[in-house]
């Protein structure tokens, strides 16, 4: 039984799948087989992308995956007594069906009190970042990936389940047709790394005028664009401190340094602010972007800066930068953040819940996040448990599943 009696309908936007080996291999076409391959190192399966072998997540087979809300306690209340990584992870568990595959993951919800939500995926994190030297391959990996999220989980299953199709964008064109296809097939809602595009020329922000087809495809779609946390390539910036070459590897220790850098919301900070200072989100003022694990700490930050700019430098923006934000953007906190400071910041139409189950770091009981929600009305409740989200995805959200 869930652990609350709600009233209104609850729509998760931060749920994830454990991809299986075959996800990234499955629909690859043949002059890209060996992009992708799982190799046995040490006795343990690795990842290989393009003959280089990732840490970024140590199993990628996911047969074994740390609880859910293994790290709950962690992200609330710190670590007094320096426990390592391993003792906050716990013991790990067999990855049941329900992580896997759209039926047992319905009545998984039913058992948590979910009535619907959105499906991201996990190992998708790491193709880009890896394949960034690569525009046309990266294109044919995420379109596979795209393929078999398609067959396994549906982009739409039984109107509650909604997993998330993949957009890269180093070619335009390429987007545009893999855009057209994710539609073509139901799908309501689209994953876009918080990342500057890799090209044959190098990077650029996706937000420049090189990407106005792409975006008035989205905008004309009517569809949720959700960014994610991923690997966005930060790791680059701290990696220069440090003097060091490696991979993102999240899962790993660090330095003090890194505690206190961290990614810090610098990447989800640079990716907004490129969507409104380049004036893509002027351009296509309807579109609708939903940062997702990505907490809420960078907002309040970035709002300020955004005010600092457009009281000293107004003939740069073609309208205020913070009424863009209030109309484009919806943020997701953290169960740690501070979700009614949020909500007064920007408004609580634009905030959104989301437990990242079964992820180590969200909650084991998804339900549980509407106790961080005691300053707000009923009404202001069922908005941020569901009803923002169906909203904005054009869903009917009004009777519980």
């Amino acid at each position: 039984m869930p652990s609350h009696e709600l009233d209104y309908p609850v729509f998760d936007v931060d749920n994830h799948m454990y991809e299986t080996e075959e996800a990234l291999t499955k629909f690859l076409p043949d002059e890209y087989k060996g992009v992708v391959r799982y190799v046995e190192l040490d006795g343990r399966t690795k990842i290989a992308i393009k003959g280089r072998i990732s840490e970024y997540i140590p199993n990628p087979t996911f047969t074994k995956v740390a609880a859910p809300g293994a790290q709950e306690e962690y992200f609330k209340v710190g670590n007094p007594d320096g426990k390592t990584r391993r003792e906050l992870m716990g013991k790990a568990i067999v990855a049941p069906p329900a992580f896997r595959e759209p039926g047992p993951r319905v009545e998984l919800m039913d058992e948590l009190g979910i009535d619907r939500s959105l499906m991201w995926p996990t190992l998708a994190s790491l193709i880009e970042e890896r394949m960034s030297d690569d525009p046309v391959a990266t294109h044919a990996v995420v379109h596979a990936l795209n393929e078999w999220m398609h067959e396994t989980w549906t982009f739409n299953f039984e109107d509650r389940i909604f997993a998330t199709p993949v957009i890269t964008l180093p070619i335009v064109e390429k987007a545009i047709e893999e855009l057209e296809w994710v539609l073509d097939r139901g799908a309501k809602v689209i994953l876009i790394r918080p990342a500057p595009v890799p090209g044959f020329g190098g990077p650029r922000s996706f937000a420049l005028p090189e990407f106005d087809p792409f975006w008035k495809a989205v905008q004309d779609a009517d569809i949720l664009v959700g960014m994610h946390a991923s690997d966005s390539g930060y790791t680059r910036y701290t990696n220069e401190w440090e003097g060091i070459r490696d991979e993102f590897t999240p899962f790993e220790g660090g330095s003090g340094f890194q505690a206190i850098c961290g990614a810090g919301g610098r990447a989800i900070n640079d990716t907004i602010s490129s969507a409104i200072g380049h004036g893509m989100l002027t351009r296509f003022p309807k579109i609708r972007i939903a940062p997702v694990e990505n907490g809420s700490g960078w907002v309040r930050p970035l709002i300020s800066r955004m005010e600092g700019g457009y009281r000293f430098s107004p003939h740069e923006f073609e309208e205020d930068p913070v009424e863009v934000f209030k109309r484009c953007i919806f943020v997701h906190p953290f169960h740690e953040d501070d979700p009614k400071g949020l909500a007064d910041l920007i408004g609580v139409d634009n905030v959104l819940f989301g437990s990242d189950f079964p992820h180590p770091e969200g909650l084991a009981d998804p339900l549980s996040f509407v106790d961080e929600l005691d300053e707000f009305s009923e009404a202001d409740k069922a908005k941020i448990m569901g009803g923002n989200l169906a909203t904005l995805m054009g869903i009917d959200n009004h009777v519980k599943v």
